[in-house]
């Protein structure tokens, strides 16, 4: 069989906030060390326990706008008051190093990140109902923050979005959900046209018995 390494799939997650999408891929990454995270920037402060260079490249807003001038993101987007971005230069890398690339981002971002990637495989995850995402977010303590209304608001917006993507992951059960998610991971990486250098090396091995 051929060592080839084939360039990795990209893997594109939107949700709308309180979904669980950080949880899934959290568990998609430690169950198959085939698949890597995009690293995010961001203009936001650090929320408790989280770690630069690990849940996101925490930058303030004017090297943000560097980023933006220089052409290092992918795609960026407002949100909730902060600006998200995706590297180029890491992703790139990942992929060209056989790895698939999960990137998580708003509606907006996956809109920008397809025009330059009509081939990345695009997952919505969907909340169960309204109210299981209205009672996951309230348990985070904020329900009366002038930002939980914030959220809510935008999840009516961007729950509307579902039918652009290729596939949606209902998260009612967490273990269901990662399992969907790994077998749509799975799936891409079986595509024909992923498939395609190393489907010829094994069509040629038949062509000496013609």
């Amino acid at each position: 069989m051929s060592s080839r390494v084939s360039t990795g799939n990209l893997i594109v997650i939107s949700a709308p906030s309180g979904a669980g999408k950080t949880t899934i891929v959290t568990e998609l990454l430690r169950r198959d060390a085939g698949v890597r995270p995009s690293i995010s920037f961001t203009s936001r402060m650090p929320r408790p326990g989280e770690i630069d260079g690990v849940d996101y490249h925490f930058v303030t807003l004017d090297r943000f706008q560097e980023l933006i001038a220089q052409g290092e993101l992918l795609e960026w987007a407002l949100v909730h008051g902060n600006c998200y971005g995706t590297g180029r230069r890491a992703i790139n890398d990942l992929r060209m190093a056989g790895f698939d690339v999960v990137l998580t981002i708003d509606v907006q971002g996956e809109q920008q990140v397809r025009r330059f990637f009509p081939e990345a495989v695009a997952v919505f995850i969907l909340p169960p109902s309204f109210q299981s995402l209205v009672e996951r977010m309230g348990g985070r303590g904020d329900s009366e923050d002038a930002a939980f209304r914030l959220r809510l608001r935008n999840a009516v917006d961007e729950v509307a979005q579902y039918s652009r993507f290729d596939y949606v992951v209902i998260n009612d059960r967490l273990d269901e959900a990662v399992d969907d998610l790994a077998t749509i991971v799975r799936a891409a990486r079986l595509r024909r046209d992923h498939q395609a250098a190393l489907a010829e090396e094994i069509r040629r091995t038949f062509e000496a018995e013609k």
